[in-house]
């Protein structure tokens, strides 16, 4: 082809065939030198006139073909290469053998997932139109199926829940109920785990290590333990620590899950009705919060930049990866003590000061979190979150001195948001103090690179509108978070898009206020982060506003 033709591209295509044809001779047999010859002026002529390279390559070319088959009269493969060759057979066949029993283990779970979904699936077109009742008992099949499926589905079940602009409210509500619980792995396993990791005797590493486990998820186990040795040979002071270690065969199941819902994905692009879902823009990222949870080793990282975050705060903290101690399947950390803040939300009474000092240190942190850091922890539910209250020595000014102190578990789960993205979030948080419904409405359609509204305008009409209701006396009764929900329902019935990352920071948002506001009914989330946007320009005017507010 390079004989033939002048373009550049042809010449590139013809020295890339060149390089590999010599490549492939000289691993199968001798060196052909006149090979080497007739590449070399092939290549040199091939922008000059047709004849003079054609004579060159042709004569080259016969050269070469006659030095080959003395080459294959006189050589015979020595006993070596029959082997590496009988190698490379069994490791063909082998391969072969792996892809179809891989093949037929995706089969058997695509038909097993075809069965356990299909009562959610032909109950759904009726969840709506069949009564309160029937719907109630929908949406708990749903909940079940996803708890039955696996890891994966219990994983996707809670990244929907962050998602009431794709999925209904009470959808969005049942599904932020499944608990990860996941049958505990044994003991063994958990100490042939630790030992391949870090190639060490677990007796080496741990004096102390309680077989069974402290919590365990859909994802790994948790172990409490007494670190004796760091490295080796160098013991250090009696550490308790949190031994994470990831469930068996939980990686390659949720590898196979997600071949298939990434399949169901792409078909449903050939669907009309769920086309404006972008299903398959979904699931890379729902992927990508997958492989966040499967991987300790990143969830190490998250913690470490969080620790770096906060590290000016006193009333914030984070566990602390135990370095060399770290790996992608076991993760050592410090193990923290505390209460779990729901038992200050729903059990504990009284408190009414703590409580409201709880209040003020969570919406601060996830203010700092977005608005300075954009650095956001994705999963802020109450049982990720510990506190710890300090008193004073003096029993009569205990309840005055009282000083809660707030670690986040967890964090495997985080957000960033693109520049454009978090300017749009700004603005639209603005418009929302403003009470101006159309800016805050022209600013959610563009929370999304590709927006597929089939009806813009109505969908800002409508927004206005519901922004007019909220600034009478009547609509100045509903909650801020409650005006947030209801706008999001409208997002999700005019079909509007908005990109993941932006409408998890939401949602977070909307959990964080709605334990605050339980721990301080006094408080407002929401008219806090008005305050700050309007009162301060950018990240660090932002910056110093909250440590201000923070500052005692």
């Amino acid at each position: 082809h390079s004989f033939l033709s002048a373009s550049s591209a042809v010449t590139h295509h013809a020295q890339v065939a060149w390089k590999k044809f010599t490549r492939k001779c000289s691993s199968s047999c001798h060196t052909f030198p006149y090979i080497r010859m007739a590449q070399a002026v092939s290549l040199a002529l091939s922008r000059s006139h047709l004849i003079v390279p054609g004579i060159f390559g042709l004569g080259g070319g016969r050269l070469a073909l006659a030095q080959r088959k003395v080459v294959e009269t006189n050589y015979y493969p020595s006993p070596n290469s029959l082997y590496s060759r009988a190698q490379d057979g069994h490791a063909f066949v082998s391969s072969i053998l792996l892809s179809v029993i891989e093949g037929v283990i995706l089969l058997v779970r695509a038909i097993y997932l075809t069965i356990l979904f299909s009562p959610s699936i032909i109950m759904a077109p009726f969840a709506d139109s069949c009564g309160l009742k029937f719907r109630k008992i929908w949406l708990e099949v749903v909940h079940r199926t996803l708890e039955t499926a696996g890891p994966a589905f219990i994983k996707w079940g809670q990244w929907a829940a962050t998602r009431p602009d794709l999925f209904p409210k009470d959808l969005c509500t049942k599904l932020s109920e499944l608990h990860s619980r996941a049958p505990e792995h044994s003991f063994a396993f958990t100490k042939k785990t630790i030992e391949r990791a870090f190639g060490r005797k677990l007796s080496e590493i741990f004096d102390s290590f309680e077989e069974e486990p402290v919590a365990s998820g859909s994802i790994a186990q948790v172990h409490r333990a007494s670190l004796r040795f760091r490295y080796p040979g160098k013991r250090v002071k009696p550490m308790l620590v949190a031994v994470k270690v990831r469930h068996p065969g939980v990686g390659e199941s949720i590898r196979r899950d997600f071949m298939i819902i990434n399949l169901v994905a792409k078909l449903s692009k050939f669907i009309p009705t769920l086309n404006w879902l972008r299903l398959d823009e979904s699931v890379q990222q729902f992927a990508v919060f997958m492989m966040s949870q499967v991987d300790l080793a990143r969830e190490a990282a998250n913690l470490n930049r969080f620790i770096y975050n906060f590290r000016s705060w006193k009333d914030v903290s984070f566990p602390k990866p135990v370095y060399p101690l770290v790996h992608p399947a076991v993760l050592v950390e410090t193990y923290e003590q505390g209460e779990s803040v729901a038992r200050y939300v729903d059990e504990f009474e009284g408190y009414d000061m703590v409580k409201a000092k709880l209040a003020h240190i969570g919406t601060h942190a996830l203010l700092k979190m977005l608005l300075v850091d954009n650095f956001i922890h994705a999963d802020m539910h109450p049982g990720n979150i510990l506190v710890r209250v300090s008193h004073s020595k003096a029993s009569r000014k205990r309840l005055f001195k009282s000083k809660p102190h707030i670690i986040f578990l967890d964090v495997g789960m985080t957000a960033e948001l693109s520049k454009s993205d978090r300017i749009n979030l700004l603005e639209f948080f603005k418009a929302v103090a403003r009470r101006d419904g159309q800016t805050a409405a022209e600013c959610t359609l563009r929370l999304s690179q590709r927006q597929n509204c089939p009806n813009p305008k109505a969908f800002i009409e409508e927004v206005d509108e519901a922004f007019t209701f909220w600034g009478t006396p009547e609509g100045d009764l509903v909650h801020p978070a409650e005006c947030m929900e209801q706008l999001l329902e409208k997002v999700r019935r005019h079909k509007v898009n908005i990109d993941g990352n932006v409408c998890t920071v939401l949602v977070t948002m909307l959990v964080l206020e709605g334990w605050q506001r339980k721990l301080d009914p006094g408080y407002d989330v929401m008219e806090t982060l008005q305050t700050l946007l309007l009162k301060a320009d950018w990240a660090k005017s932002l910056s110093y506003t909250i440590d201000g507010l923070m500052a005692p």
